[in-house]
């Protein structure tokens, strides 16, 4: 499974800039498929301070990096499942040793 570590962003992005941003207004809560393939296509986000981090504004970070085909949020962490494993490694790489609303992720 692959970490990430995420620098202060504070996301307050209405749903129409959203779906301009990712090309759709939310993305599936579905992150737990056991096919090799999406394993290696999702990303572990640690340490997410929730109380602050939504959905929403983890999809705007990670939308960059590609398609997001879901993304679930718990108690002090996520998950973000891209369609191809490229973007994922992309993605930790991108935005390794970053904070997000003061923690250090992936800790």
């Amino acid at each position: 499974m692959n970490q990430c570590l995420l620098k202060p962003h504070y996301l307050n992005i209405s749903p129409d800039i959203l779906r301009r941003m990712t090309g759709k207004t939310q993305t599936s809560n579905i992150t737990n498929k056991t096919d090799p393939r999406s394993l290696n296509s999702r990303v572990f986000i640690g340490n997410l301070n929730t109380a602050v981090v939504k959905k929403t504004d983890i999809e705007i970070i990670f939308a960059k990096y590609g398609k997001i085909t879901g993304c679930s949020v718990h108690k002090g962490f996520a998950f973000v499942q891209y369609a191809c494993e490229r973007n994922a490694r992309s993605a930790v790489a991108g935005e390794n040793t970053r904070v997000l609303a003061g923690q250090t992720l992936g800790k």
